[in-house]
């Protein structure tokens, strides 16, 4: 498929800002991509659309607070660095974009914080934009990730606003977030509540973890009309043994599995065997689905509306159908559902 085909147009009144006042209580579009039939619910809804022996796979990462802001040394120019993943614990070894990204060098020393206390050091360049930065820190490891973090802000995607505040720190994170490293978060995870998962249990559907870290790299332009020739980041993926266990006896029994957003999506669909069952994991993934693709794992998918051209759209795409999907967006548009990572949710069935 083409990247023109993702092109729609978007409304900025429709970008949400912050989320529902109850994570469970935005609105939900249900799809039917057997028939194209669609249906306008709330969010807690959706469990009556399962039931005993059906299993929900989240993802558990945690945000970190990605980004911060310096200045370069010498001209005194201001700076934002993006912390993308820790490569070395003891040498305090970050691989980071930097922007503007044209007059960083190797060599060229950054300070962050208001007295300029932390002070790091680009040591190679990645990529026309990536830089590895050592951070020069003599403290205990501790004491340095909490200077670190204490000079980062939450990474809400600029598009959706310019600035995040103190209630970001907990609405761009999900109640299940538990394994530290993710620059975003894993938007249909938001949408679940205590309250949610309670009822679950009322109704006997189940409920499991996988991590995947979700990287900036679902953010980038995609810049090539032919889709096969994109290539994703990759990204840290872990199926634990109990997870794998569960989703593939859900499957052997008749069960759905429920994918909660493309990340989940994605990782269930890195590693699977020639039985459709998924494997224990421990490692990366850059796999990049879009349509045609057939599905080995997921029975269902839950997302939210995600922007014009993007990756994510385009692995909704891929398990909706495109025409389904892209129908479906112009009735979300039309019936002023809200988009972005604090916005409303789709499931697709």
């Amino acid at each position: 498929m083409k990247l023109s085909q993702f092109q729609f147009e978007l409304p900025q009144e429709l970008i949400a800002t912050k989320p529902s006042y109850w994570r469970d209580e935005c609105k939900l579009l249900v799809l039917h991509k057997d028939t194209g039939e669609i249906e306008h619910r709330i969010f807690k809804d959706i469990i009556e659309y399962f039931g005993k022996g059906d299993t929900f796979v989240l993802n558990d990462t945690k945000v970190f607070p990605a980004r911060l802001y310096g200045k370069k040394e010498k001209t005194g120019a201001d700076i934002m660095v993006f912390l993308l993943r820790e490569l070395g614990r003891e040498q305090r070894l970050w691989d980071v974009i930097v922007e503007p990204a044209r007059k960083i060098r190797i060599g060229n020393k950054l300070y962050f914080g208001e007295d300029q206390s932390l002070v790091a050091e680009v040591i190679d360049n990645t990529t026309s934009r990536g830089r590895t930065l050592r951070f020069l820190y003599d403290g205990p490891y501790e004491d340095f990730k909490q200077s670190l973090f204490a000079l980062g802000e939450t990474p809400v995607p600029l598009w959706v606003k310019a600035k995040p505040d103190e209630n970001d720190k907990t609405d761009f994170q999900t109640i299940f977030a538990d394994k530290e490293g993710a620059v975003s978060a894993p938007a249909a995870g938001l949408h679940f509540s205590r309250e949610l998962f309670n009822r679950m249990i009322l109704h006997d559907i189940d409920k499991t973890f996988i991590t995947l870290h979700m990287g900036i790299g679902n953010f980038r332009t995609v810049d090539v009309e032919d889709l096969s020739k994109h290539r994703m980041d990759s990204e840290r993926l872990i199926i634990p043994e109990e997870a794998a266990e569960k989703i593939n006896s859900t499957k052997r029994q008749g069960g759905k599995i429920v994918a909660i957003g493309t990340t989940t999506l994605k990782g269930l669909e890195t590693y699977v065997t020639t039985k459709a069952e998924v494997n224990a994991y421990d490692g990366w993934t850059n796999k990049f689905i879009f349509p045609p693709y057939r599905f080995s794992i997921p029975d269902a998918l839950v997302s939210n509306f995600h922007r014009p051209e993007s990756t994510m759209l385009m692995a909704v795409a891929a398990f909706g159908g495109f025409q389904n999907v892209m129908n479906a967006y112009e009735v979300a548009i039309k019936e002023e559902y809200r988009f972005g990572p604090y916005g409303d949710a789709m499931l697709i069935l």
